[in-house]
């Protein structure tokens, strides 16, 4: 027995030196290809709020569910040759926050919850690898679906200890000499004395949300910020779910930013789809989906650029965090999904809240009301009724919990602990019916805030193989900059 234990450890340890030394020499190649590597069009594309539960619903959903030929319909990015895990915790919780995990993306290091671009002193400044690179002589472009002084974008660009501080955050984007940005608007764009848009004026910007100018840009338009003719909730682009054909998509301003971006000495752009997050909060998921959707459209535009420039071009896709404890599978489906159903939501919980406040405004808004509302908008009818899809008819018990979140809003009654569990803040009847379809196509949900899940890294192009393997959130800002050599 001493015998066999003896020859069982020495395999053993013959087998982890092996590995070790496996481990080392693949390190080695990853860190040999980054010295030969040399990308000079580099995309940054980051989901807020998007790991890999909102990745693979939006696969389930474009997918089939059939029995016997359920399958995912891949996005583009979940193609990529290249597929690597990070890790998200911030130098204060291991469920951060999007100011510190892009701090950590753009920069490189750890901070607090809600302090952009500062150490853990919040008093240190960072350098960005958009600020790198701008040094370096490379145009640089930032995008994103919500404002453009919120925490994810700003942390490309500002330095504050507070990602509050919009009108701060706004000045330092006007001064930090980018050339693109586009997509949402500013938010608490106005001091009383002048708004950022005019301090981006008088700080030599094209500032526009005419939608001819916007389609018109290219790289003799100098430094612009172009911004969704159509807004939605705080000054955000809308949900995709929500806009109209003839509305500018994140994909436009992508492509709007390569016109303006392209050159011969490189350059950088930062694409941001932010109201993943503002879904995930929301436990919307058909809002959380189609965002998902439209963010992989825009990564077509990158991947199309790439195809034109193979040897040149690096796409990098990841998230900042994950939200809302997304998961597929839940409690009362057991091994069931169903998301063909989610098709029958077709708008997002804001627009929904939106009609809602119409109907109350007209003096017009009986549960009876709300039952049709409910009907139009997601399918859902009352118990015995004859739903147009069977499984979109609600039972006793989700009918009961719908006529409580009516009594609940029509009353105020949202501040108990047992009202923050059941709404989360929001307007309870909106929750409640996102809950109601998507429990029912077998999606659950574990909170309204950010969780600790890691988040995927996908990446294609010249460089992509140092994204291999699993890291912290600062590597990936360490590993452009070595890539780049930004600095």
């Amino acid at each position: 027995m001493k015998r066999i234990l003896t020859v069982l450890a020495a395999l053993m340890l013959i087998a982890s030196m092996a590995y070790a030394d496996g481990a080392r020499e693949t390190e080695q190649t990853i860190r040999d290809y980054m010295d030969d590597a040399s990308p000079k069009y580099v995309f940054m594309f980051i989901g807020d709020g998007m790991s890999s539960p909102q990745i693979n619903s939006a696969q389930v959903f474009n997918g089939c569910n059939e029995s016997g030929l359920v399958d995912l319909q891949e996005l583009t990015f979940t193609q990529f040759p290249v597929v690597g895990i990070q890790y998200t915790q911030d130098a204060t919780s291991f469920a951060p926050d999007s100011a510190s995990t892009a701090t950590s993306l753009s920069s490189g290091f750890k901070t607090h919850s809600g302090v952009i671009g500062m150490g853990i002193d919040k008093v240190t400044k960072g350098t960005t690898i958009a600020e790198m690179l701008r040094d370096k002589g490379w145009k640089i472009g930032i995008v994103s679906t919500v404002t453009i002084n919120h925490a994810t974008p700003a942390a490309y660009y500002a330095h504050v200890a507070s990602r509050n501080d919009y009108y701060e955050i706004g000045l330092q984007m006007a001064a930090s000499g980018f050339d693109y940005f586009g997509g949402g608007s500013v938010n608490q764009a106005d001091n009383g004395e002048k708004t950022i848009y005019q301090v981006l004026e008088d700080n030599g910007y094209l500032v526009t949300n005419d939608r001819d100018t916007i389609l018109s840009l290219n790289s003799d338009s100098g430094k612009v910020y172009a911004y969704s003719p159509v807004l939605q909730d705080d000054g955000a682009m809308p949900y995709a779910i929500d806009a109209t054909d003839d509305q500018l998509q994140l994909k436009d301003f992508v492509r709007k930013g390569i016109d303006v971006l392209d050159n011969e000495t490189g350059f950088f752009m930062m694409v941001e789809s932010g109201k993943i997050d503002w879904a995930g909060h929301a436990n919307d998921a058909v809002a959380n989906i189609s965002d998902t959707l439209a963010f992989d459209e825009a990564i077509e535009v990158a991947v199309d650029f790439a195809k034109d420039h193979p040897d040149e071009t690096l796409i990098v896709v990841t998230g900042d965090h994950e939200t809302g404890g997304m998961t597929i599978g839940y409690a009362a489906t057991g091994y069931n999904t169903a998301f063909d159903i989610l098709r029958a939501q077709k708008v997002s919980y804001v627009k929904f809240d939106t009609m809602v406040e119409e109907k109350i405004a007209e003096g017009d808004f009986s549960f009876d009301v709300l039952l049709e509302m409910v009907e139009e908008n997601f399918g859902l009818t009352a118990p015995g009724t004859a739903a147009e899809v069977a499984a979109l008819e609600m039972n006793d018990y989700e009918f009961a919990m719908l006529e409580r979140a009516y009594d609940d809003a029509m009353s105020g009654n949202t501040e108990g602990y047992e009202e923050s569990l059941l709404y989360g803040g929001y307007n309870p009847i909106s929750v409640t019916l996102t809950h109601i379809i998507n429990n029912k196509a077998g999606i659950g949900w574990t909170s309204y805030f950010h969780t600790g899940l890691p988040v995927p890294v996908y990446a294609y192009g010249e460089g992509a193989e140092a994204f291999i393997g699993s890291y912290d959130n600062t590597d990936v800002a360490k590993k452009l900059m070595d890539l780049t050599d930004a600095r």
